[in-house]
């Protein structure tokens, strides 16, 4: 196991995320956005300046946090508009020598929505579209438990995987996102473990009144502590990365009052996260 982040939770600069990596000890960082753009959608020029200061660093990236099908792409959006961006991200990919992108899988449009048998259907076209791509070139889609059909719960997300039946398709399980979704975290987490590649590491306190209420890892009802002890238990040596969203959150528009606040709130939520993970080996071996 090793620890991660997504690394614009730290800053919205490429060299405070950086920073933010070396202060906490990490070798690996998890590249979403820099200075506003996604790191799949940069400026050649851009991309080529952030790959050498990542080499010049000494970071390897763990994960592509890409907008694929994402909570911003409904399923009725242009459909190339996905192809082309896992296309552009496919040779990033390789120069950073990382396997794994991050996408979801198409939330229902809010104007005009499919039916659910016509969102199921064409969620899982368009994932084994995709899934058909990354095999061909090497790479994994990590499917998040989030914005999408297969997000909606974790047998939907275990019937996409199943249907789509691509080695080029996985899951990302976010720890925080069941919380926020009414969900049963730890039951989510059983039912799709099997599958798992990667983590993201958030945690949230359930609310009756579906407001999203996010704590540090470990303070919320995400079974923080049990996860990543079962992770161990069961030898996994992937990723876990942190998703504070505690100074700000990128989907809700939530901005960090200043950017020492988002620095420090990312800083911190880190060194909890490696508490947790300590803790968890220490239990295993009374």
């Amino acid at each position: 196991m090793f620890f991660s982040g997504i690394s614009d939770e730290a800053g919205k600069s490429l060299a405070t995320q950086i920073q933010a990596h070396q202060e906490l000890g990490w070798k690996h960082i998890e590249l979403r956005m820099v200075d506003g753009h996604n790191i799949t959608q940069l400026p050649a020029s851009d991309f080529a300046r952030t790959h050498d200061e990542i080499q010049a660093a000494d970071l390897q990236v763990s994960c592509f946090g890409s907008a694929i099908a994402n909570w911003a792409r409904p399923i009725t959006c242009d459909a190339q508009i996905d192809i082309d961006d896992l296309q552009q991200a496919i040779p990033r990919m390789h120069q950073m020598k990382t396997q794994l992108i991050r996408v979801m899988s198409y939330p229902n449009a809010k104007d005009h929505p499919l039916s659910e048998t016509a969102w199921r259907r064409e969620s899982i076209r368009r994932i084994k579209e995709l899934a058909r791509i990354a095999e061909d070139n090497g790479i994994i889609l990590a499917h998040e438990n989030c914005s999408g059909w297969g997000g909606l719960s974790a047998e939907n997300g275990n019937i996409l995987l199943g249907e789509v039946d691509s080695p080029a398709l996985k899951v990302v399980y976010d720890t925080g996102n069941p919380v926020t979704y009414g969900q049963n975290a730890w039951e989510y987490y059983q039912a799709v473990c099997k599958d798992i590649v990667y983590v993201h590491v958030k945690d949230a306190k359930a609310n009756p009144h579906g407001e999203e209420q996010y704590c540090l890892c470990g303070d919320g009802d995400g079974y923080v502590r049990e996860t990543l002890q079962d992770l161990l238990i069961n030898g996994y040596t992937g990723g876990v990365s942190i998703e504070p969203h505690l100074a700000a959150v990128i989907h809700t528009g939530q901005k960090a009052d200043t950017e020492g606040h988002l620095y420090e709130s990312y800083t911190a939520y880190g060194r909890r996260l490696m508490e947790l993970v300590h803790e968890a080996k220490a239990s295993m071996v009374r």
